[in-house]
């Protein structure tokens, strides 16, 4: 099978013909507009290899995360980066492209801490392989980790390795009734401290604490804490994961408001940029359903050692991320020369010029 996508792609490039990858088209909007055929990874499906004794999974780019996280639920194992679905059919290979996580990666860590390798196939249609299956591997290691958040840009990813962990034993989910000022400080105090901490999220006057781990220390931490029990927390969690609230229905309803995500330093205060807006990550990160333009945000993000980007919403001149500083831009170009020397791939799906 690998031998008709290496195949499409030696002709691209010879003919420097564009091409878009895509899995199962749940992050279309996400970055910028590309350009070209749609070259689909759906038919890399499949668990290769599952190790539950030893945490690790192999399975192809075009393996549904569905699939793939039922399986793990069998072993009472997870992906800990909760990786969004948006309500479509996600793929491995396009979580691990666009190196999104879910309301867990502050404490457990983010997509591509979990990558032990990938094989892919590069620009020229030659296949690769960094990385291994095991966790002690580093050879190649941190190659493996360019295609987390790359959008593709690198080349066609075709089977990707991953560390997996255990369920927790127990979880709790709490709320507590206190304004933006407030809910920040206590997400800042609470990291500071031994609990067992797994997701905290601010909206509309309510902070909810996720915190799971063994039932002792779950218990524990409930006491000392407080608050009130969420009702049906797992849907909770779920659907700020793939943003299935209210808040994030309600953007398209005016054309020129955009959806933003600014990730700041956690200790940041109001940013007072707004009303509409989720706080995650214990503060890390601010969405924002603005019309304020774009210039005004990643300034705002800038001065709180951030940067802003553009989730969702009519596109910008400059690009959905913030521009890249000489120097970056330069490493940049020359990981894609290195990968992608015709530019075939996601043709401005990242940056525009690449």
């Amino acid at each position: 099978m690998l031998d008709a996508y290496i195949d499409r792609i030696r002709a691209a490039h010879a003919e420097g013909s564009h091409l878009i990858i895509q899995g199962g088209g749940s992050k279309t909007f996400y970055g910028n507009a590309d350009e070209g055929e749609v070259l689909g990874t759906r038919k890399l499906s499949g668990v290769v290899d599952y190790q539950p004794k030893e945490l690790v999974l192999t399975a192809g780019a075009g393996t549904p995360l569905a699939e793939i996280e039922s399986l793990l639920a069998a072993e009472h194992q997870m992906l800990a980066f909760e990786p969004p679905h948006f309500g479509g059919p996600a793929t491995l290979g396009g979580s691990i492209a666009a190196g999104l996580s879910g309301p867990r990666r502050p404490y457990t860590g983010a997509a591509r801490d979990f990558v032990l390798g990938v094989r892919m196939i590069d620009g020229t249609g030659q296949a690769l392989r960094f990385g291994g299956q095991v966790i002690k591997n580093v050879a190649g290691y941190d190659v493996s980790r360019l295609m987390a958040g790359a959008l593709g840009t690198l080349g066609l990813l075709t089977e990707v390795s991953l560390k997996i962990l255990p369920r927790p034993a127990s979880e709790v989910s709490i709320g507590f009734e206190l304004d933006e000022a407030a809910a920040i400080q206590k997400m800042n105090r609470w990291a500071g401290q031994p609990l067992p901490l797994s997701a905290t999220s601010w909206h509309a006057g309510v902070l909810a604490v996720r915190l799971s781990g063994a039932a002792s220390a779950v218990q524990a931490a409930r006491a000392k804490l407080g608050g009130e029990a969420l009702n049906d927390p797992d849907a909770f969690w779920q659907h700020l994961r793939d943003q299935r609230t209210p808040f994030f229905d309600m953007r398209p309803a005016a054309s020129s408001q955009r959806l933003w995500r600014l990730a700041v330093k956690p200790t940041t205060p109001p940013m007072k940029l707004g009303d509409a807006q989720w706080i995650e990550w214990g503060g890390a990160v601010r969405w924002l359903a603005t019309e304020l333009p774009a210039a005004t945000l990643r300034e705002a993000a800038r001065n709180h050692g951030g940067h802003a980007t553009l989730f969702r919403g009519d596109p910008l001149p400059d690009g959905a991320f913030t521009p890249l500083a000489p120097a970056l831009a330069t490493l940049h170009r020359s990981l894609k020369q290195r990968f992608d020397p015709r530019g075939i791939f996601n043709r401005g799906r990242l940056y525009p010029e690449f």
